[in-house]
């Protein structure tokens, strides 16, 4: 790179922070704490440039991720690696030793179906252990996984399941048998559809029971870190999604040296054995990377199949994980929820100054570890203290009372709220990444949270930044390429190595990456000004009242949006503001519902100039779905449908100067 400065070393956070004494403090006495080195960073005239981080985990060099439960039940035997629901709501440990049986059994009765090494199954299920077992078994047959997302249509599935070639596919539902059947006759690869909810996984094993052992442990020997393991399908925000082709060594760098840099996480605490409960889809890359990743570290792994969020805190309470992994909407809904409760019994202002309270904290304790203030202060260590009786213990509670962790990707979270989970005392690490590059390509270091960014790059990997402000990755995260259905390969083109990621964001001078938005979702406005949405749209989703927020503005004289309302905080809404008998019909213009998003898009105009801020709204009567097309299965807007759908109300919006 031409212009580049010499790598810069920076220095390791003081060893004596109160951040540093309270991490460690939960770790098993006598863990070994890794020496994890900071970003080489280089920059040029033009700002920083690149930053790079050496592997934390050697680079494998033989096995795969079939010899994961193996390898557990010859060294933890009896150690539990899963747990599964019972029906009265408790849940039974799954011991490495059972689960490495199970896979087993499965394996042989895929091998007696006649699928062979390198063939294609498809798992559409909602994420429950089944899934889980059916992936590692997939692979202890030489066998390449394709997820589906459960709520697929039949044309998403149908393209999913031909564009793979998948010759099996197992569905958790008979409404999603019926959904693929309907498409059998354009599927003439696909020779097996299986029903979980049915008890195939224990016919499989059954059919299985006279198989060697040793014909499965041919299988496991004949792969290796180059060899493909899943074929994850994109979102598709914009067309067709394209299959990205993961290795098992892509996977294997990732979760090692993923572990590596989250110890806190990964090794097991001094009261709790380190465990979490996994509600994020399997068919998502981040939630595949979590299941592997904590049979790979021996993290107990629970599955909750529903999101709803009586559901979710359900499990969560009887599950009790140690840290979770999600999205920001998660994050946002516990503190949304928990403020609406302080507010519907006459506290709103106390949680309010609980929450500020934290922000200090958090923001006080970041400026301690980057050496630059002496930390959070008597008073506020002490009023810290009160308000964890009184609101922070509530909010982990909510989280199942154990969490003291959270991994959160997808979307930024926002420092605001990232600075209140930590002075709350659940240590946030948010991260970046895409399916093409395993998922997390950034990560925040755990003792050295910088908010409002996605830290640093994962050990082995590294950031640079193009001209136009693309971000570029490469590292052994990295994919193979793009599923290549024609030619049965798969192609990838990069410059020396690096993946655009079609993300535009910016470095700062100690390797910290900050997402700005999507190239491709740039607005241009009518006098020439170029701005990013995502800002102003992640901050107003983080409102009670807003659950999706499409800012507009290409070719236009100003910004403007369209939102949509969250159920459950309108709900709350109309109690609190005593608007129960407005028609949900008229609510879109109710003057008081106004105001109160007006106010919403003041503050998120708070972060950007006044060209760049929204002059005017539209609300939506209804909520962006993916049965309507106006989202992705992971909640990612497909703003070429919105705006086509709704063009009109756009319209509308620019008929007069405000």
């Amino acid at each position: 790179m031409t212009h580049s400065a010499p790598p810069q070393q920076h220095p390791a956070p003081p060893p004596q922070s109160q951040y540093l004494k309270e991490i460690n403090s939960r770790l098993r006495p006598g863990t070994a704490v890794p020496a994890l080195l900071p970003p080489a960073v280089r920059a040029d005239a033009r700002g920083v440039r690149e930053a790079e981080v050496p592997p934390a985990a050697p680079h494998p060099q033989q096995g795969s991720l079939a010899d994961i439960p193996f390898d557990n039940a010859a060294h933890a035997p009896e150690e539990p690696a899963l747990a599964r629901p019972r029906a009265d709501g408790t849940w039974a440990d799954v011991t490495a030793a059972e689960f490495a049986e199970h896979v087993l059994a499965v394996a042989k009765g895929l091998i007696v179906y006649g699928l062979r090494p390198g063939d294609r199954i498809a798992i559409m299920s909602r994420t429950t252990y089944e899934w889980t077992l059916l992936d590692f078994a997939a692979w202890a047959a030489g066998l390449i996984t394709v997820p589906v997302y459960p709520t697929s249509s039949a044309i998403q599935a149908r393209h999913i399941l031909h564009d793979s070639g998948s010759l099996a596919c197992a569905v958790e539902s008979v409404d999603q048998a019926r959904l693929i059947s309907g498409r059998r006759q354009d599927l003439p690869h696909l020779a097996h559809l299986w029903q979980l909810d049915t008890g195939i996984l224990g016919q499989l094993a059954a059919a299985g029971r006279d198989v060697p052992d040793t014909l499965v442990r041919q299988r496991r020997a004949g792969l290796g870190p180059g060899s493909v393991a899943t074929v994850i399908y994109t979102s598709g925000t914009t067309g067709l999604p394209k299959g990205c082709v993961l290795t098992h060594g892509n996977f294997l760098a990732e979760v090692d040296n993923a572990i590596e840099l989250l110890y806190p996480l990964f090794t097991a605490v001094s009261e709790d054995p380190a465990a979490t409960l996994l509600f994020l889809p399997l068919s998502h890359v981040l939630g595949r990377m979590t299941a592997i990743g904590c049979l790979r570290a021996r993290v107990k792994l629970g599955h909750a199949p529903s999101i709803k969020t009586d559901d979710l805190l359900r499990d969560l309470a009887g599950f009790r994980p140690t840290f979770v992994v999600g999205i920001p909407y998660v994050l946002e809904k516990v503190y949304n929820t928990g403020r609406a409760t302080a507010e519907g019994i006459g506290r709103a202002a106390s949680f309010d100054r609980a929450a500020k309270v934290a922000v200090r904290y958090a923001e006080a304790v970041e400026a301690e570890l980057h050496g630059e203030g002496p930390g959070p202060g008597a008073r506020l260590k002490a009023l810290r203290k009160l308000y964890d009786v009184l609101v922070y213990r509530r909010i982990r509670a909510a989280l199942g009372g154990r969490v003291r962790y959270a991994i959160c990707g997808g979307s930024p979270l926002g420092r605001r709220l990232a600075a209140f989970y930590a002075g709350a005392d659940v240590t946030v690490f948010e991260g970046y990444g895409l399916t093409e590059t395993t998922a997390a390509a950034t990560v925040t270091p755990p003792l050295k949270p910088r908010f409002g960014t996605v830290g640093w790059p994962l050990p082995g990997t590294g950031i640079r930044i193009a001209h136009d402000g693309e971000v570029l990755v490469r590292g052994g995260i990295l994919f193979s390429g793009y599923w290549d259905a024609a030619a049965g390969v798969t192609r990838l083109d990069t410059d020396d190595g690096w993946f655009a990621t079609g993300d535009i964001g910016e470095l700062d001078a100690d390797g910290y990456l900050t997402i700005t938005g999507r190239k491709k979702d740039l607005i241009v406005t009518a006098s020439g000004k170029n701005l990013a949405p995502a800002p102003l749209e992640d901050r107003l989703r983080a409102h009670p009242l807003v659950s999706q927020c499409l800012v507009v503005g290409d070719d236009r004289p100003y910004v403007a949006a369209l939102l949509t309302l969250d159920p459950e905080g309108l709900q709350h809404w109309r109690m609190m503001r005593k608007r129960e008998y407005v028609p949900a019909a008229d609510l879109v213009r109710d003057p008081v519902l106004r105001a109160d998003l007006q106010r919403a898009v003041d503050e998120a105009n708070e972060l950007v100039s006044r060209a760049e801020s929204i002059r005017r709204f539209a609300v939506l009567p209804a909520d962006f779905t993916e049965e309507g097309g106006h989202v992705t299965p992971s909640l990612k807007l497909r703003r070429t449908a919105i705006v086509r759908d709704f063009g009109q109300v756009i319209d509308d919006l620019y008929a007069a100067e405000s």
